[in-house]
């Protein structure tokens, strides 16, 4: 019994192994995400609570509802779009933001790679929850 228990876990470890990194793959890289906010995003907006820069705080992003941040002077285009941020619509956002948003004060013309843009919304999520 021995054998096939060791032979069984090492099956199931192995599957559980490529699931999980097919699951990371089909949902984004956490670690290509980091580059990405690093190169596109960190001039602007911080990943700190509470914290502002150019930008409103990134931080806890996803569910919130946009134009919220406290001690950020939001554009009344933001404020009133009653947009909450989901991983879709924040994908549309940062694919064009002027776009979803008219009249909004962020001055990024947007990042055209969808695959950039699931690695930034992986890492978004990450620090989300």
């Amino acid at each position: 019994m021995g054998y096939w228990y060791r032979r069984s876990f090492s099956i199931f470890f192995f599957l559980a192994v490529t699931l999980a990194s097919t699951l990371s793959s089909a949902a984004g890289s956490i670690k290509n995400g980091s580059a990405v906010y690093k190169r596109e995003c960190a001039e602007c907006h911080t990943m700190k609570d509470g914290t502002n820069k150019k930008g409103p705080s990134i931080f806890r992003l996803i569910g919130r509802k946009a134009g919220t941040i406290a001690n950020y002077d939001y554009s009344d285009a933001i404020k009133g779009s009653g947009i909450v941020w989901s991983t879709e619509k924040l994908d549309q956002y940062i694919k064009n933001p002027n776009k979803l948003v008219p009249g909004g004060k962020m001055k990024y013309e947007g990042l055209s790679s969808a695959k950039s843009r699931e690695d930034l919304i992986a890492y978004l999520l990450f620090f989300s929850e």
